[in-house]
């Protein structure tokens, strides 16, 4: 099943790196670096950003885990991590990505 399709679990337990680079091949432009997965996305204006804020907090409240976000005029720097495992990366920051993945490739193609 694909990881958008697939939902968080509590007391996720932290990747071993070998897996982490297998699932960021699931996660395109998305880069994991000491334990944090990030990516920046580009939206056209400030209001669109803002919207993606909100659909990416939408999701985030759902699955019961929350990124850090920057935001700025026309961009959203989005990073996952897991507290509970330590600031680690679990399944669940890759299923939190692949979501906003998807969901950043529904609002800019439409």
């Amino acid at each position: 099943m694909k990881l958008e399709h697939r939902d968080c679990i509590h007391n996720a337990r932290a990747l071993d790196p070998w897996v982490i680079d297998a699932l960021l091949a699931d996660v395109p432009g998305w880069t994991a670096i000491d334990g944090i997965l990030s990516r920046q996305f580009k939206l056209p204006d400030y209001r669109a950003t803002i919207a993606f804020v909100n659909a990416v907090a939408q999701v985030s409240d759902t699955q019961d885990h929350h990124p850090d976000m920057t935001v700025g005029y026309a961009t959203c720097r989005v990073t996952w991590s897991t507290h509970s495992a330590g600031g680690a990366l679990t399944e669940n920051d890759f299923i939190c990505a692949a979501k906003v993945n998807a969901l950043y490739l529904g609002m800019t193609s439409a």
